[in-house]
Protein backbone atom coordinates (compact mmCIF):
# COMPACT_ATOMS: atom_id res chain seq x y z
CA UNK A 1 0.00 0.00 0.00
CA UNK A 2 1.26 3.43 -0.85
CA UNK A 3 1.00 6.38 1.35
CA UNK A 4 -0.11 9.73 -0.03
CA UNK A 5 3.41 11.11 0.11
CA UNK A 6 5.01 8.19 -1.80
CA UNK A 7 5.02 7.93 -5.58
CA UNK A 8 2.79 5.25 -7.09
CA UNK A 9 5.55 3.77 -9.23
CA UNK A 10 8.82 2.19 -8.28
CA UNK A 11 10.79 4.76 -10.30
CA UNK A 12 12.85 7.17 -8.31
CA UNK A 13 11.33 10.59 -8.08
CA UNK A 14 13.26 13.30 -9.93
CA UNK A 15 12.55 16.98 -9.84
CA UNK A 16 11.71 18.87 -13.03
CA UNK A 17 14.74 21.06 -12.42
CA UNK A 18 17.07 18.10 -12.54
CA UNK A 19 15.68 17.02 -15.92
CA UNK A 20 16.13 20.45 -17.49
CA UNK A 21 19.85 20.81 -16.76
CA UNK A 22 20.98 19.35 -20.11
CA UNK A 23 18.52 21.62 -21.91
CA UNK A 24 19.87 24.65 -20.10
CA UNK A 25 23.36 23.78 -21.23
CA UNK A 26 22.12 23.39 -24.81
CA UNK A 27 20.33 26.72 -24.59
CA UNK A 28 23.50 28.43 -23.42
CA UNK A 29 25.41 27.12 -26.42
CA UNK A 30 22.62 28.32 -28.77
CA UNK A 31 22.58 31.85 -27.35
CA UNK A 32 22.75 34.36 -30.22
CA UNK A 33 21.99 31.81 -32.94
CA UNK A 34 18.50 33.23 -33.44
CA UNK A 35 19.88 36.71 -33.99
CA UNK A 36 22.36 35.41 -36.56
CA UNK A 37 19.64 33.44 -38.37
CA UNK A 38 17.41 36.52 -38.39
CA UNK A 39 20.25 38.65 -39.75
CA UNK A 40 20.80 36.16 -42.57
CA UNK A 41 17.14 35.59 -43.50
CA UNK A 42 15.75 39.13 -43.07
CA UNK A 43 17.35 40.60 -46.24
CA UNK A 44 15.80 37.83 -48.32
CA UNK A 45 12.34 38.37 -46.85
CA UNK A 46 12.72 42.13 -47.23
CA UNK A 47 13.68 41.80 -50.91
CA UNK A 48 10.68 39.55 -51.59
CA UNK A 49 8.34 41.96 -49.79
CA UNK A 50 9.82 44.97 -51.63
CA UNK A 51 9.42 43.19 -54.98
CA UNK A 52 5.77 42.45 -54.20
CA UNK A 53 5.13 46.10 -53.31
CA UNK A 54 7.00 47.35 -56.40
CA UNK A 55 5.16 45.09 -58.85
CA UNK A 56 1.84 45.87 -57.17
CA UNK A 57 2.40 49.58 -57.72
CA UNK A 58 3.39 48.94 -61.34
CA UNK A 59 0.16 46.98 -61.77
CA UNK A 60 -1.85 49.85 -60.26
CA UNK A 61 -0.10 52.35 -62.54
CA UNK A 62 -0.78 50.20 -65.62
CA UNK A 63 -4.45 49.85 -64.68
CA UNK A 64 -4.68 53.61 -64.14
CA UNK A 65 -3.16 54.25 -67.57
CA UNK A 66 -5.63 51.83 -69.14
CA UNK A 67 -8.62 53.47 -67.47
CA UNK A 68 -7.40 56.96 -68.37
CA UNK A 69 -6.82 56.11 -72.04
CA UNK A 70 -10.31 54.56 -72.22
CA UNK A 71 -11.86 57.67 -70.68
CA UNK A 72 -9.88 59.81 -73.10
CA UNK A 73 -11.24 57.79 -76.00
CA UNK A 74 -14.77 58.27 -74.67
CA UNK A 75 -14.14 62.02 -74.40
CA UNK A 76 -13.28 62.05 -78.11
CA UNK A 77 -16.90 61.12 -78.77
CA UNK A 78 -18.12 64.45 -77.37
CA UNK A 79 -19.19 67.06 -79.88
CA UNK A 80 -16.64 69.79 -80.63
CA UNK A 81 -17.82 72.84 -82.55
CA UNK A 82 -15.67 73.30 -85.67
CA UNK A 83 -15.95 74.47 -89.27
CA UNK A 84 -14.46 71.43 -90.99
CA UNK A 85 -13.87 67.74 -90.29
CA UNK A 86 -10.11 68.05 -89.76
CA UNK A 87 -10.53 70.80 -87.16
CA UNK A 88 -13.26 68.81 -85.40
CA UNK A 89 -11.05 65.71 -85.25
CA UNK A 90 -8.15 67.80 -83.92
CA UNK A 91 -10.40 69.32 -81.23
CA UNK A 92 -11.66 65.86 -80.28
CA UNK A 93 -8.08 64.58 -80.10
CA UNK A 94 -7.13 67.48 -77.81
CA UNK A 95 -10.16 66.79 -75.60
CA UNK A 96 -9.20 63.13 -75.45
CA UNK A 97 -5.65 63.93 -74.29
CA UNK A 98 -6.86 66.50 -71.77
CA UNK A 99 -9.27 64.01 -70.23
CA UNK A 100 -6.77 61.15 -70.24
CA UNK A 101 -3.98 63.13 -68.59
CA UNK A 102 -6.31 64.62 -65.98
CA UNK A 103 -7.60 61.13 -65.10
CA UNK A 104 -4.11 59.78 -64.43
CA UNK A 105 -2.55 62.95 -62.95
CA UNK A 106 -3.18 61.99 -59.31
CA UNK A 107 -0.94 58.93 -59.51
CA UNK A 108 1.27 59.67 -62.50
CA UNK A 109 1.84 63.32 -63.28
CA UNK A 110 4.46 62.71 -65.99
CA UNK A 111 2.39 60.56 -68.36
CA UNK A 112 2.59 61.63 -72.01
CA UNK A 113 -0.51 61.53 -74.17
CA UNK A 114 -0.65 61.12 -77.91
CA UNK A 115 -3.76 60.94 -80.07
CA UNK A 116 -3.36 59.86 -83.67
CA UNK A 117 -5.81 58.91 -86.40
CA UNK A 118 -5.97 55.16 -86.76
CA UNK A 119 -7.31 52.90 -89.46
CA UNK A 120 -10.62 51.26 -88.66
CA UNK A 121 -10.03 47.73 -89.84
CA UNK A 122 -13.59 46.61 -89.19
CA UNK A 123 -15.25 49.43 -91.16
CA UNK A 124 -13.02 51.54 -93.43
CA UNK A 125 -15.69 54.25 -93.92
CA UNK A 126 -15.36 55.27 -90.26
CA UNK A 127 -12.66 57.42 -88.68
CA UNK A 128 -10.81 56.07 -85.65
CA UNK A 129 -8.68 57.84 -83.05
CA UNK A 130 -6.10 56.02 -80.95
CA UNK A 131 -5.42 57.56 -77.54
CA UNK A 132 -2.04 56.42 -76.19
CA UNK A 133 -0.71 57.18 -72.71
CA UNK A 134 2.95 56.45 -71.99
CA UNK A 135 4.65 56.61 -68.61
CA UNK A 136 8.45 56.50 -68.42
CA UNK A 137 8.78 54.28 -65.34
CA UNK A 138 12.57 54.03 -65.60
CA UNK A 139 12.97 57.82 -65.28
CA UNK A 140 10.19 58.32 -62.70
CA UNK A 141 9.67 55.18 -60.58
CA UNK A 142 6.84 55.26 -58.05
CA UNK A 143 9.17 53.95 -55.32
CA UNK A 144 12.97 53.68 -55.44
CA UNK A 145 14.29 50.53 -57.10
CA UNK A 146 16.57 48.01 -55.49
CA UNK A 147 19.73 47.45 -57.57
CA UNK A 148 18.92 43.98 -58.92
CA UNK A 149 15.17 44.54 -59.03
CA UNK A 150 15.63 47.31 -61.59
CA UNK A 151 16.79 44.76 -64.16
CA UNK A 152 13.35 43.13 -64.41
CA UNK A 153 11.22 46.27 -64.21
CA UNK A 154 9.72 47.75 -67.40
CA UNK A 155 11.15 50.96 -68.81
CA UNK A 156 7.78 52.26 -70.06
CA UNK A 157 4.16 51.59 -69.22
CA UNK A 158 1.85 52.14 -72.19
CA UNK A 159 -1.87 51.91 -72.77
CA UNK A 160 -3.83 52.54 -75.95
CA UNK A 161 -7.56 52.85 -76.50
CA UNK A 162 -9.21 53.31 -79.89
CA UNK A 163 -12.52 55.03 -80.53
CA UNK A 164 -14.58 54.91 -83.72
CA UNK A 165 -16.01 58.18 -85.03
CA UNK A 166 -18.75 58.29 -87.63
CA UNK A 167 -17.82 60.93 -90.27
CA UNK A 168 -21.48 61.89 -90.58
CA UNK A 169 -21.65 62.90 -86.89
CA UNK A 170 -18.27 64.63 -86.58
CA UNK A 171 -19.58 68.11 -87.46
Amino acid sequence: MTTPWQPASNKPHTSPHAQSRPFRRARRTQRGATAIEFALVFPLFFCVFYAIVTFSLIFVAQQSLTLASEEGARAALNYQKANDVTAAINLRAAAACTTATSMVAQLISTAACQTVPAACSYQPAMTCLAVTLTYDYAAHPLIPNLPLLGLVLPDNLTSTATVQLNPVNIL
